[in-house]
């Protein structure tokens, strides 16, 4: 992200008083010290006023990255909110004291917004992935949530994208007026897109990782004892070793001497 466009997301002034959602610094990262049934409730209240802004789905990967790298910090922090989508996290949190934090993960958090989107009258965008698995996604969003409302579906192209197909990016989605933006470029790339486009699109920027692959049923969730056992990263890794082997042996190790160890 060049300096200017760094300039102009701090420049951001959210509609929601941040101050309302309670926050556990974590390696420098004010992770929200929430529940699911909070974010919901918050969800409800707000949605309108959170159109332009955006949450991050952050877990031990985010973290550490946002600790070993400013500009990342400063998108972690720049949205509304950075959920605890890794269980690690909330474990901490709990650790320090905040005992209605637990781990709130983006697939479950779009799941739950999905089963109230017809009697809110929710619509939704979605952006990433590949144009094969948002077709998947689609067709099962639509049977598994009749009347759910898909007012627009893109996947960009894999490299990046010139200043007049950003602009159409954005005038197509503007366009379709959606509540929810998901975005699925996978971290860091998804958390950078909605921070370079805050202010500029209309509707609530989710940053969802894996979410688009799970809906499409490209790939399966963890059984849900791993999942309430914080094992859903071991699970994720037998799926992906070659990819997730490396990111993992580095980030978890940070992570615990940072933050178990040192304290920060």
């Amino acid at each position: 992200m060049d300096i200017n466009r760094q300039q102009k997301m701090y420049k951001f002034i959210h509609k929601v008083d941040k101050s309302e959602i309670p926050t556990c610094n974590i390696m420098g990262v004010e992770i929200a010290a929430i529940n699911m049934d909070w974010l919901i409730k918050f969800t409800k209240k707000y949605v309108k006023d959170l159109s332009g802004d955006y949450m991050c789905v952050s877990n031990v990967h985010t973290t550490v990255t946002a600790y070993e790298d400013e500009r990342y910090k400063a998108i972690q922090n720049g949205g509304i909110m950075a959920i605890p989508d890794g269980g690690p996290l909330s474990f901490i949190g709990k650790k320090r004291g905040y005992k209605r934090i637990s781990r709130t993960t983006g697939p479950d958090y779009m799941a739950e917004v999905f089963k109230i989107s017809t009697q809110k009258g929710y619509k939704h965008f979605f952006y990433g992935s590949t144009n094969e698995t948002i077709a998947k996604l689609k067709r099962v969003l639509e049977k598994n949530y009749p009347g759910i409302q898909i007012t627009g579906m893109y996947s960009p192209p894999f490299r990046p994208v010139t200043e007049e197909e950003d602009k159409e990016i954005i005038r197509r989605i503007n366009n379709a007026s959606p509540d929810f933006i998901w975005v699925g470029l996978g971290a860091p790339k998804q958390e950078i897109w909605m921070a370079e486009h805050q202010g500029k699109v209309k509707g609530f920027m989710v940053g969802t990782g894996a979410g688009f692959d799970y809906f499409a049923g490209n790939i399966k969730r963890a059984p849900e004892w791993m999942q309430k056992s914080n094992m859903e990263w071991f699970y994720r890794l037998f799926q992906d070793p070659r990819r997730l082997f490396g990111r993992y042996l580095h980030t978890n190790t940070k992570f615990i001497w940072n933050s178990y160890i040192k304290g920060r």
